[in-house]
């Protein structure tokens, strides 16, 4: 798990219309970034151009969700700019839950 500090989000036209795509809005997935759990690890096998990370957590609804995301710099502001965010199929949310759970035990 990664402790990110960011001051905000970074939405232009294609970001939103490519997480609307799978039925999550913008405000839902600034939601999930604002949450306590919201587990963070990198992504080096895409992170060829940038920096890529993939987040897994619950969305307000508490449907298990799967964001990635890229950091920016925007006028000295770090900001989380989602790349694609859905919700997860069904056998990611089984093991999820059951990583989630061992988790909490320790």
């Amino acid at each position: 798990m990664m402790n990110i500090q960011v001051n905000g989000f970074d939405w232009d036209k294609g970001n939103r219309e490519k997480c609307q795509k799978y039925g999550l809005s913008q405000k839902e997935i600034e939601h999930f970034f604002q949450q306590t759990e919201v587990y963070v690890t990198p992504d080096p096998k895409h992170s060829d151009e940038e920096e890529r990370f993939l987040a897994i957590g619950h969305s307000k609804k508490h449907k298990p969700m799967f964001v990635v995301f890229t950091l920016r710099d925007v006028n000295g502001e770090r900001l989380i700019r989602p790349i694609s965010a859905r919700y997860m199929h069904e056998k990611e949310a089984k093991r999820y839950e059951e990583e989630s759970a061992k988790i909490k035990e320790r």
